[in-house]
């Protein structure tokens, strides 16, 4: 699998895998996390526009989507039942990640390219690496693949629109 910084030129093929995540979460039983047209355009847009969004490819067609984004998230400055692994180190963020229905290994592709991405935040030799990432509840695919991936449970962060969710994160050693 390959990943690169999505282009305007993806757009349409990127709202498509949207939409079969969107697709393959309600077809688990998560009808919560991402609501009828979530994510919009505008979001993917803006992400492309900021340099945060992603695409992963297979065999040079599309599978998959996610936003890498570095720095502080807002919503992660308050977190209840449990707390952050390191607060206190630079860290990214891993939003919007789907896949289509057909496509595997996207979720550990996408970790991995990830976390390579981080080790540039780290501000010495000594310092962590250290990624972030949340998901709904109802979400059991996803949750599997992140305790998969290594991400260590924290506890409960809350959306702008003040959606709970389960948040997790992972540092280097």
């Amino acid at each position: 699998m390959n990943i690169r910084k999505s282009t305007l030129e993806d757009l349409t093929r990127l709202m498509e895998i949207y939409r079969e995540g969107r697709e393959i979460m309600l077809s688990c039983g998560d009808v919560n996390q991402w609501k009828p047209g979530y994510p919009t355009e505008e979001i993917i847009r803006r992400d492309i526009e900021l340099g945060q969004g992603c695409c992963i490819e297979d065999d040079g067609a599309l599978v998959g989507a996610f936003a890498f984004i570095p720095g502080e998230d807002p919503t992660y400055r308050h977190i209840e039942g449990g707390e952050w692994l390191d607060d206190k180190s630079p860290y990214a963020t891993i939003h919007r990640l789907a896949s289509t229905k057909t496509s595997h290994g996207v979720a550990r592709a996408c970790f991995d390219w990830c976390w390579a991405r981080a080790r540039s935040l780290s501000v010495g030799p000594q310092a962590p690496v250290t990624l972030r990432i949340d998901t709904h509840e109802d979400n059991v695919i996803m949750r599997h693949c992140i305790a998969k991936a290594g991400f260590r449970y924290c506890g409960i962060i809350h959306l702008l629109s003040g959606d709970p969710r389960l948040a997790y994160q992972k540092i280097s050693d």
